[in-house]
């Protein structure tokens, strides 16, 4: 059976979820496709599309299923719905882990919990209670009168006890209060505090939401909402926390969460007007900080001088990566330099010392958007989302920057200042530390509790990967981290790296899904004024014209690119597609222009000292260079590729350098350099490419042909061949939709797209291709 597209639906029918509300309402139900067919019926235009938070209370997700879960629970005995009770209080939203000393406390007999597996509802194990799933638990909790809910609540408040349980009773305590208090919203707050500083974000938020609902004054009610909100966008509840923050008047907040989801140039404004009204130093640079992201995200570098001046008002040193950017911006390249490798030294990657500021050390480091540190250049850490610091300069500088002193710090503490080190590597061009740094900055984070910083930390790893030949690897993170940008709430973060995948089916030779990802990133880029991955975008769409010869439309893409302005296009993406707009305009006859924009990239490139800059440098003077003199240049470019890291650019250079050798009529070389880089072009799997090298190949008289492959591993990109196995299983389009967060329309171009790579026109044919012993394989695809 063919894939088909799913029926057109009738047209007073409301649109589909997007993609990102798709996966933020899995998460939230729990991954219940009753729930979820329950759900999205109930939700509004807006909610569709992700410009309104969606339900977070179970009665508003799926009212439909919690009544008839509630009457199979009501059916039971009294008693056994009284020990459901206890341990659905016990595991949610804070599990305790005390059912069976509350069970043994109050003497009950467990025995009548025979009634609820004989209904299939629960089972009862050595450890507890394990309810069917989730939603059946909720309904255990929800049948129950509220009285009987508060008494369950005390009884397990009167089993926990101090030391790490302290948090969990306190909240039992609460939760079996009859009104407010401030007693008990005080003991909340405090153990809210302590939670939120052992990196649990997920019980810090719950306790401050408790404490408010508890707290008589309305002044301290809308803080202990703020950081509730805080909380939950920390521990991956984006909707919870809007809703929170939507009872607040925190600008703060509000700043954060339109940087991550919304315009940036608006969160710009709110965070930078907030910071102005800042009494507190740290506080102010970490507002600071964020509004600098805002800037780089929107590519306005006139907004990131704006921070860059009320910091200097405000004697805060500018955060984070900003001076570095700041004198890159100014073509201040060797400040920039050092200040980049000090930046990637950050938390000892070779097990070295961190940094630390004259007066001042970084004294602590959570996940998030929020860093507190001493006044010297205590702030220079800030928990950004990573979508806005990609390599590129921005900012103004700062000439009179303190001199850093180095101090111990654990490199496990911060992910934070991991990415900040891992996106200094990769402005240096180190990119094996940048993997290391994010690698590292990954696994802190999810020790930490930390979904949206561990997104982060896998964008950025994305680049290394990618840049280093490792397209399919670099792939399968980005798809991953896609994932996650959409549970956690993170939109902008999503849309770039959508960008990046763009860039990825570029290489890989998938020209649908190249212009499907470009064209879905630079819709929503395009609306909320993100720069960063509308240029990253534009570029994947170029490099992708560049691969398959169609140099005019790839030289007038990188034209446009460099004439987009805040908001369309990034300086950052066209310092790093100088090379290929370079090549594009050489080939189209435009050596003016090329040699115009090679100038500044040559000076970078010689200045930072990265050898895959000064090899890219070098191939921009040979497409430039007549003749003989180019073959030497090629030479030199490929003699710097040797030492550097950056193997598809690598191999490209040897492509060209083939090319050349070929008009001088210097064949043997050339031939040798031709099989290097078609080698190199199929490991990668970069099909264009290596038709370019065959044809080079068969213009010197050697036969060659397209290799055939007989692994669906080797001819299918990552998401491809996850499809494509879940179609062997059985998966109908709408299932594997589903399981994937995706749109049935998506699942159906990719299998389109898996037919046709593998020669096959039925899912019959699919099965018998996977259960062969070459289908069987995994690989790293």
């Amino acid at each position: 059976m063919t894939p088909v597209n799913p029926p057109p639906q009738h047209r007073t029918s409301p649109p589909p979820p997007s993609e990102a509300v798709r996966a933020r309402l899995l998460r939230l139900v729990y991954g219940d496709p009753r729930a979820v067919a329950d759900a999205v019926p109930r939700l509004t235009g807006r909610q569709r599309t992700g410009l309104d938070p969606l339900p977070t209370e179970p009665a508003a997700l799926a009212p439909e299923l919690l009544h008839v879960l509630r009457r199979e629970i009501r059916v039971l005995p009294d008693d056994t719905r009284h020990l459901l009770l206890l341990a659905a209080a016990d595991q949610h939203p804070v599990a305790a882990h005390a059912y069976l000393r509350a069970v043994a406390a109050a003497r009950l007999d467990t025995r009548p919990l025979e009634a609820a597996e004989a209904a299939g509802v629960a089972q009862a194990t050595a450890g507890g209670v394990v309810f069917r799933d989730a939603w059946t638990r909720i309904a255990a909790y929800e049948a129950a009168s509220p009285a009987d809910r508060r008494e369950a609540h005390r009884l397990l408040a009167r089993v926990l006890g101090g030391g790490s349980e302290t948090a969990r009773r306190s909240w039992h305590r609460a939760a079996g209060a009859l009104g407010p208090s401030r007693r008990l919203a005080a003991e909340l707050r405090s153990a809210a505090d302590r939670a939120r500083a052992a990196g649990e974000p997920a019980l810090a938020g719950a306790l401050a939401e408790r404490a408010a609902t508890l707290c008589p004054d309305p002044h301290e009610q809308s803080r202990l909402l703020a950081r509730a909100a805080t909380d939950a966008w920390h521990a991956g509840r984006p909707d919870r926390a809007h809703h929170l923050a939507a009872r607040t008047d925190t600008p703060a907040l509000d700043g954060i969460l339109a940087l991550r989801a919304g315009n940036a140039a608006e969160a710009f404004d709110t965070l930078l007007t907030t910071a102005a009204r800042q009494k507190r130093p740290s506080e102010a640079a970490e507002l600071l900080a964020l509004a600098a992201e805002a800037a780089v995200y929107t590519g306005d570098l006139r907004r990131t001088q704006q921070a860059c001046t009320l910091a200097h008002r405000l004697a805060v040193p500018p955060p984070g990566l900003l001076p570095a950017l700041a004198a890159a911006s100014e073509g201040d390249y060797e400040t920039a330099r050092d200040l980049l490798r000090e930046t990637a030294g950050w938390c000892g990657l070779d097990g070295a010392a961190a940094w630390g500021g004259a007066g001042g050390t970084i004294a602590s480091a959570g996940p998030g958007d929020r860093i507190s540190a001493g006044p010297a250049r205590g702030a220079a850490a800030h928990g950004s989302s990573g979508e806005a610091g990609l390599p590129g300069p921005v900012g103004t500088p700062n000439p009179s920057r303190p001199s850093r002193a180095l101090t111990p710090c654990v490199p496990d503490s911060s992910p934070t200042l991991l990415i900040h080190a891992g996106i200094a590597a990769l402005m240096l061009g180190d990119h094996p530390r940048a993997t290391t740094a994010t690698l590292r900055a990954a696994a802190s984070a999810r020790a930490q509790g930390s979904p949206v910083v561990e997104a982060q930390a896998l964008e950025f790893r994305v680049y290394a990967d990618f840049w280093t030949g490792r397209t399919r690897a670099a792939e399968a993170a980005a798809r991953e981290a896609l994932r996650q940008a959409y549970a956690t709430g993170r939109d902008n973060g999503a849309c770039h790296l959508r960008a990046a995948l763009a860039m990825f089916a570029a290489v890989t030779g998938d020209e649908e899904g190249c212009r499907a990802h470009a064209a879905a990133a630079r819709a929503h880029a395009l609306a909320r004024g993100l720069g960063l991955p509308a240029a990253l975008a534009q570029w994947a769409l170029a490099f992708l014209d560049l691969a398959t010869g169609r140099f005019p439309a790839a030289a007038a893409r990188l034209r446009a690119l460099a004439g987009f302005g805040p908001g369309h296009g990034h300086r950052a993406i066209r310092h790093l597609a100088t090379p290929h707009y370079v090549e594009a305009a050489v080939r189209t006859g435009d050596t003016r222009v090329a040699r115009a924009a090679h100038a500044d990239y040559e000076r970078w490139a010689s200045t930072m000292g990265s050898p895959d800059d000064l090899a890219l440098s070098a191939r921009c003077r040979a497409l430039l260079a007549p003749g003989t003199e180019a073959v030497e240049h090629y030479r030199t470019a490929l003699d710097l590729h040797a030492r550097g890291t950056r193997d598809l650019e690598r191999a490209r250079t040897e492509l060209l350098c083939a090319s050349a050798l070929r008009r001088l009529r210097r064949r043997a070389e050339a031939r040798d350099r031709l099989h290097s880089a078609l080698e190199a072009f199929e490991s990668f799997g970069a099909p264009h490419c290596a038709a370019r090298a065959r044809a080079e190949l068969r213009a010197l008289g050697t036969p060659v042909s397209a290799p055939v492959a007989t692994d669906p591993a080797a001819l299918l990109t990552a998401q491809q061949l996850t499809v494509a196995r879940m179609a062997a299983e059985g998966a109908t389009n709408r299932e594997i939709a589903d399981r994937l967060a995706l749109s049935p329309r998506t699942i159906d171009h990719h299998l389109r797209g898996v037919f046709a790579r593998l020669g096959i026109r039925s899912r019959i044919e699919l099965v018998r291709l996977l259960d062969g012993p070459r289908g069987e394989t995994t690989g790293d695809r």
